[in-house]
């Protein structure tokens, strides 16, 4: 391939980022402010299409923004308008019923609007993460504040909600057996929302359930899910490595967490010695490439830019450690398992999407 180009794909890259951008700052306004709730609800009450005047007044928007946002939403094809040449205070506009998942509907597998407010968490903080860049030193996960807390918690919502007890966990059939016929006790380190251990506690309810994480603001949120959904779920504010006080346990997960944590090794170990005699250990975490390339796709794009503007700057925030970053590969968590005691590591032979399944026992 030419200089030339290279050159010109680059410049359409650069360009089409910038307007991808953009339209997450879209629909990060739509999520936060309840927009799309509002477009959702009429299409599911079949009270139909909105002018702009009518969706201010229900929103509670001023009308001048409500116009420009539904124009712009429906030039970047989120929403779909009736008559584009009418006149702007006649125009309908309506939420298709194929982009609700995307955009609404929370515990779709396909609900990526989450992003949008990791995107936005990550922009309040670029300043300190240049700084980090110059002195070697970190931004702390609290730092990224509340819209990346809820983007993450957001994110992993769909998979950690159903397809972790509908698929992951089903793929060790011993796991899920002992699960449903003696309860046992559960753990899930860096539990974030808490998603995964309501899921646990619903589907197992014979089981214990305790999610650990040394962030305050989630652990309060996790347990406010917990208590909206009336799951029996105990919640713990600490370091992954505290929970071998609080064992034994029948499994441990964690789910994409590990390359978050500045000691991975004492974690795991920590997790091993917690675990009850014949237990597992799980973990989910990217399934990025087994060796690095470059140029590389869209999922390695992806996870390195999670890596160089929020996972490395958390985790380096936390003083010296592996500092491993967002894009941890199969031979990495093997060799950290090994680091630990585990006896033996599996892929799990299940398609998670973004995550790549791991297995450790003793």
């Amino acid at each position: 391939m030419s200089a030339d180009v290279m050159s010109d794909n680059l410049e359409e890259r650069v360009f089409g980022a910038a307007v991808g951008t953009l339209e997450l700052f879209g629909i990060y306004l739509g999520s936060r402010l309840g927009l799309y709730e509002v477009l959702d609800e009429r299409r599911r009450t079949g009270r139909g299409p909105v002018t702009y005047g009518e969706f201010a007044a229900e929103a509670g928007i001023h009308p001048r923004y409500a116009r420009e946002w539904l124009e712009q939403q429906a030039v970047a094809d989120m929403l779909a308008v009736d008559d584009p040449a009418a006149d702007a205070e006649a125009r309908r506009y309506h939420l298709p019923a194929a982009h609700a998942g995307v955009l609404v509907d929370q515990e779709a597998a396909d609900h990526l609007a989450p992003l949008a407010r990791m995107v936005v968490g990550i922009a309040g903080v670029l300043d300190e993460v240049a700084d980090a860049y110059r002195t070697g030193g970190g931004v702390p996960y609290a730092r990224y504040g509340e819209d990346f807390r809820h983007g993450q918690g957001g994110i992993n919502r769909p998979a950690f909600t159903t397809a972790l007890v509908e698929e992951w966990l089903p793929a060790a059939e011993d796991v899920t057996e002992r699960l449903r016929t003696s309860g046992g006790r559960v753990a899930d380190l860096g539990c974030g929302h808490g998603w995964a251990a309501i899921a646990l506690a619903s589907a197992f309810p014979r089981a214990e359930v305790w999610g650990l994480d040394a962030d305050p603001e989630s652990v309060e949120d996790a347990r406010a899910n917990a208590e909206a959904r009336q799951a029996r779920v105990r919640f713990v504010t600490a370091d992954a490595s505290a929970v071998a006080a609080h064992g034994p346990f029948d499994l441990i997960l964690v789910l994409e967490a590990l390359h978050d944590m500045a000691q991975p090794v004492k974690a795991l170990a920590a997790a091993r010695d917690a675990l009850a005699e014949g237990g597992s250990v799980i973990v989910a975490d990217e399934a990025v490439a087994e060796r690095f390339t470059a140029p590389g796709g869209d999922l390695e794009r992806m996870m390195y830019g999670w890596s160089i503007s929020a996972c490395l700057p958390s985790v380096m925030a936390e003083g010296p450690g592996h500092a491993i970053g967002t894009v941890i590969r199969e031979d990495t968590v093997r060799e950290l398992a090994a680091e630990a005691g585990f006896g033996a590591v599996e892929v799990l032979p299940v398609d998670a999407g973004f995550f790549r399944l791991y297995r450790m026992t003793r």
